[in-house]
């Protein structure tokens, strides 16, 4: 029996059903119905209630998950305390608007921790860091998370869901934003991206008479422009740096407006690979530093 399918078990309890538990394991429900049925026929007893819709697990499953559950953190105890201080390099790729909001205190937070650590950096964008993952140059990557879920070859963490908001011109005197696209052309956060694939939706419906001749690329350079009074734009977040230097009218899009999820990604080979987890261990305090 491999320890993956008592981490599949856990997610399922806490998660509620096997499609849940696939999501965030980063299976198919198949695979985790399949996994769970293996370990059926190793304990020789059911772990899940199948007579309604819904499989509810029995309380055998939440022994053994319990069992299990504390081996394993026993287990990690040991590790952490007699492994030697972590050495070596580590590629970790970002994309391109993370390099300013999020590596400096990514960088420090390990350097702090783990100071024999080496990470290179490696910016792109995330169909080319996905693929650069999947090839194994890379050992691990911080990038938006694909909407339909990103490959599954891959173990996917959320950091941090990050909000779009809109921007327009200082000088802009309407109110909203349905009157600023009205008043100036709609200047694209690239369409080959998540998040501009994302703001292009929301433009569409909240702003359909929106104009637009250009996608742009940079999240910096995009609200230069509009800070130059180009245009008005629908972005994630350039964060305060790029803000204070570029001003311009920030137009929330409120409580429910659209967002991105950023994420850890690295090959499944890697989950417990403790270089591997060192980033992710600045990355989540980094990410922390800025709530």
């Amino acid at each position: 029996m491999k320890l993956e399918a008592f981490g599949t078990l856990n997610a399922v309890l806490r998660c509620g059903s096997f499609a849940a538990a696939a999501t965030e394991m980063n299976l198919s429900p198949s695979a985790v119905s399949l996994q769970m049925k293996h370990m059926e026929a190793y304990f020789g007893q059911p772990l899940f209630d199948r007579s309604s819709l819904s499989a509810r697990p029995t309380a055998f499953a939440r022994e053994v998950n319990d069992a299990v559950q504390e081996t394993l953190q026993r287990l990690d105890g040991l590790r952490r305390r007699h492994s030697p201080a972590l050495a070596g390099r580590v590629r970790l790729g970002t994309i391109e608007p993370l390099q300013v909001s999020l590596m400096p205190a990514l960088l420090r937070c390990v350097a702090a921790r783990y100071p024999q650590l080496d990470v290179r950096p490696v910016r792109g964008r995330v169909s080319e860091l996905v693929d650069q993952l999947n090839r194994g140059e890379i050992d691990a990557a911080i990038i938006t998370q694909p909407e339909t879920g990103g490959s599954r070859r891959l173990s996917w963490t959320p950091l941090a869901k990050e909000k779009l908001i809109g921007i327009a011109p200082l000088a802009a005197r309407t109110g909203t934003l349905a009157e600023c696209f009205a008043a100036y052309e709609w200047i694209r956060f690239d369409r080959s991206t998540v998040g501009g694939r994302i703001a292009a939706r929301y433009v569409a419906k909240h702003a359909p008479e929106a104009r637009s001749r250009i996608d742009v690329q940079s999240l910096a350079a995009l609200t230069a422009m509009v800070s130059e009074g180009l245009g008005v734009s629908v972005l994630p977040d350039p964060g305060p740096g790029v803000l204070q230097v570029h001003p311009v009218r920030v137009l929330p899009l409120g409580k429910h407006g659209p967002s991105r999820q950023i994420a850890f990604a690295c090959r499944l080979a890697d989950q417990d690979n403790r270089l591997v987890q060192a980033l992710l261990d600045g990355a989540r305090s980094a990410y922390a530093e800025r709530v």
